[in-house]
């Protein structure tokens, strides 16, 4: 049995949790509503606050499906109640950020800024000039929308300038004067 899939998922107060005829998981919670299909044969059982994922077999592909779709209810669960967050750092010679409701400009060396408009339930915030928050419910939106982000300029190896997440390293090359 799957170890992720057979951990059972907590409900906290002030969230519900509903499960439709087509095995439709819908949460609701204080900072908005998500929903995902559940398939593969997986049965979602809900009894009062413990939500449980089951198989109905030791098929590869019901296998494979069970953990995933056990941590898609509890992203989902976590997003409604706590949110998901990126952190984006510029590092580079004038190279900023400005958040502006729902759109974000970064001047990234280009000669023209980047303006980016946010999906919904997605929020931009920019604590300092070079540093970028994405703010949402859905953990796979903030991660997608986070990785376009990095995309308009990924960090290069050499000076390390471009946009890269807080805590990432990068790992430095030599230029050709470092070689004898």
């Amino acid at each position: 049995m799957s170890r992720i899939g057979k951990l059972p998922i907590t409900v906290p107060a002030g969230v519900t949790v509903t499960v439709g005829q087509d095995n439709t998981v819908t949460v609701k919670g204080p900072k908005g509503t998500l929903s995902q299909w559940v398939g593969g044969g997986i049965a979602v059982r809900q009894d009062g606050d413990i939500l449980t994922l089951e198989r109905p077999g030791d098929l590869k592909a019901q296998k494979a499906m069970h953990g995933l779709y056990r941590s898609l209810v509890n992203n989902m669960v976590v997003g409604v109640t706590d949110g998901f967050s990126k952190d984006l750092e510029l590092v580079g010679t004038g190279y900023r950020a400005q958040a502006d409701g729902s759109k974000l400009t970064i001047n990234i060396g280009f000669s023209h800024p980047v303006v980016m408009e946010a999906p919904e339930n997605i929020t931009f915030e920019t604590p300092t000039a070079t540093h970028i928050i994405v703010r949402g419910i859905s953990k796979q939106q903030v991660g997608n929308l986070a990785a376009d982000i990095r995309a308009i300029r990924k960090p290069e190896p050499y000076l390390g300038k471009g946009i890269r997440y807080s805590k990432e390293r990068i790992r430095r090359k030599e230029g050709k004067a470092g070689k004898s």
